[in-house]
């Protein structure tokens, strides 16, 4: 190879010191770092904004379409917890709530059925007294036009959303821009120690 024309490729890298590419590195890794923080801190807060809804009985759609649109936009916002319970979000309260709404739904409508055996099975047997034919027939009516219950499947109070492995905002960014200047750096020193030996 040419002596003369490494020695100018030489000349002309010199100035681009390793050092200055290390030291730009650090910065642009610092402040992904900290995006990162921020990003999981702001997660945490909207996670939590859930949470005070469910048990405040308060605007859960809405919190949960902002969490939802926050962690699917932005990384290191994992709706995972140290407590392992999964999914990650389960609204609790707002489904006791329908429980216990369904239940008295469903005693109400009972205790309706049942007024309305008594004055049923009095009309069909006037002159009965206790143990007479009038309680099998309540019985009966209630068991006929009773209702119980619904099943409230659970998992529809139940979420996990996915975070992304590399995000456009400022802590995707910088991560791109730190892996991009480490690299430069590590190219630089490589270069310079090759192109020191060759020129001597």
């Amino acid at each position: 190879m040419n002596k003369r024309y490494l020695h100018h490729l030489w000349t002309r890298i010199r100035p681009v010191k390793t050092l200055y590419l290390l030291a730009a590195f650090m910065i642009c890794a610092m402040s992904c770092a900290l995006a990162l923080r921020s990003n999981y801190t702001t997660m945490a807060r909207l996670r939590n904004d859930v949470y005070q809804a469910d048990k405040n009985d308060g605007a859960v759609e809405k919190t949960l379409q902002t969490l939802r649109a926050y962690v699917g936009s932005h990384m290191n916002t994992s709706l995972a917890t140290d407590n392992g319970v999964y999914p990650p979000i389960q609204l609790k309260y707002t489904y006791t709530r329908l429980q216990e709404a369904e239940q008295a739904r469903v005693n109400t409508k009972n205790s309706q059925i049942y007024t309305d055996a008594q004055h049923t099975c009095e009309a069909l047997y006037p002159t009965s007294f206790s143990g007479g034919p009038r309680v099998p027939c309540i019985e009966q009516y209630v068991k006929n036009h009773g209702t119980t219950a619904r099943n409230i499947p659970d998992a529809m109070y139940k979420f996990d959303f996915a975070s992304p492995g590399w995000s456009p905002d400022l802590a995707g960014w910088t991560l791109v821009l730190s892996g991009l200047l480490l690299s430069l750096a590590i190219i630089r020193f490589l270069l310079g120690w090759w192109l020191k030996a060759v020129t001597r």
